[in-house]
């Protein structure tokens, strides 16, 4: 064949020289009868591959499946295992093939069409492994365009010509210069590391949360320090990866601390706000705290730059972890603690109010909420008003009379009946009209 692609562009040029390449080399395999026998290896270790794998895969399935309802660390082993069994058929034909490739070596001397196969069977392994084990969909999209593509240019011999020219390729900005090879091997290994972090940072946070015996501000703590270390170290570890001395971001951490200190100040006393708020306590995820303008929510979230308050009508409220610390805050369940609420109402001036307290203090006690601790409800005196007389009860409960909670109309409730069931009014308004002076005559008032 001899093409003349001189005026074709370098591109062309290039993919027609290693097509003519693969050519001569699988001409070759073609008309010698050592790669038949290869051939024929091939053929009778995938044969061979399959029927092991017919009469295996049952029997591992078998082995490897733990019984219903298994939650140990050897059960979780074997589940993970189990997921690998689709590899069992290009495993096996690799080993097999790796056998008959030292038969033909030794019979030969020539393997080149053998070698082909098995970097052939590792291509569909590592296809088989991205389309029916790995289910994170970001590793399975970095299977899908990186893995695979790889293993295909590893499977035709081409991957380190190709190592080769992308290291060739550089890339220039400025003074600094690196090859389009270092750039791909630090996106895939940073793509990688940062994943890992992500995983181990959601197990790390997920074990933390776990550890009931530990105050919910230290688990955020140590939580937050995890993270910080995990990907921390990714970073690090990917500055290595790329050939990046650490000693020559020095001029950037000084750039970025003088940042730090004129046009991130706020961010930075957010940030340390965060620290001091989780080393103290003073609120975590799970309160419900009530600002220093009126606004009241429960903490769902904490970030290393505020806190975000539900409140009962679902909106999200973003508070900077530096008013928590420069304004009041009202928290009303810090560590668990109980609160007390009261139930104002009246009685009429006829009733024998004496007996109201005990015949209230009955009715709340009766609640399945109220405690006893610290205090039992409490029926007080509080004046003699216009209508009737003033009491109020006082309670304590554990939550918040807001959002699915309604203590105080509960206990209203259970004053009304209480009261009604034992035959005391509760007033209501009474206005008394005094008219001055004679009435008109019947005819004017007939005639008006």
């Amino acid at each position: 064949m001899n093409w003349d692609l001189s005026e074709q562009p370098e591109l062309v040029q290039t993919a027609a020289g290693y097509a003519l390449q693969a050519w001569e080399i699988a001409l070759g395999w073609i008309i010698r009868p050592a790669s038949w026998s290869q051939l024929a290896l091939l053929v009778l270790s995938y044969v061979l591959a399959v029927m092991l794998a017919r009469r295996l895969s049952p029997a591992l399935n078998r082995m490897l499946t733990p019984a219903k309802g298994q939650q140990n660390i050897l059960a979780s082993a074997r589940r993970f295992a189990l997921l690998f069994t689709p590899l069992l058929l290009p495993l096996l034909a690799y080993v097999l093939t790796a056998v008959g490739e030292a038969i033909t070596a030794s019979a030969f001397g020539a393997t080149a069409v053998i070698a082909f196969g098995k970097r052939v069977f590792l291509f569909l392994a590592a296809r088989i492994f991205v389309r029916e084990i790995v289910a994170d969909p970001f590793l399975k999209l970095l299977g899908r365009y990186v893995l695979i593509p790889v293993m295909a240019l590893y499977a035709v011999g081409m991957l380190d010509t190709a190592v080769e020219q992308l290291s060739a390729m550089t890339v220039q900005m400025g003074t600094i210069s690196f090859s389009v090879m270092a750039l791909v091997r630090g996106v895939i290994a940073g793509a990688l590391l940062f994943w890992l972090g992500r995983w181990s940072n959601d197990q790390s946070s997920a074990f933390l949360q776990k550890q009931e015996e530990l105050r919910p501000a230290t688990r955020e703590l140590a939580t937050k320090a995890a993270e910080i270390a995990i990907f921390g170290a990714a970073f690090l570890l990917l500055m290595n990866i790329m050939g990046i001395s650490l000693t020559s971001l020095a001029v950037l951490g000084g750039a970025i601390g003088v940042g730090l200190g004129f046009g991130l100040q706020k961010i930075a006393a957010n940030f340390i706000s965060g620290v001091i708020l989780l080393l103290e306590g003073q609120a975590t995820v799970g309160d419900f705290v009530e600002l220093d303008d009126g606004q009241a929510g429960t903490i769902i979230k904490t970030t290393a730059r505020a806190m975000i308050l539900e409140t009962f009508d679902g909106r999200w409220v973003v508070v900077p972890n530096e008013d928590f610390i420069t304004t009041r805050i009202v928290n009303y369940s810090d560590s668990g603690s109980a609160n007390r609420y009261e139930a104002p109402f009246s009685v009429s001036y006829d009733t024998d109010i004496n007996a109201v307290p005990d015949i209230v203090e009955a009715a709340v006690s009766s609640h399945p909420r109220i405690l006893q601790e610290p205090y039992p409800p409490d029926c007080e005196l509080r004046g003699f008003g216009d209508s009737g007389v003033d009491f109020a009860v006082e309670f304590w409960v554990n939550g918040l009379d807001d959002g699915p909670n309604k203590f105080t109309s509960d206990v209203l409730f259970l004053i009304w009946n209480a009261l009604k069931d034992n035959g005391i009014e509760i007033p209501y308004p009474h206005r008394v009209v005094e008219l001055k002076g004679a009435m008109p005559p019947q005819d004017a008032q007939a005639e008006a």
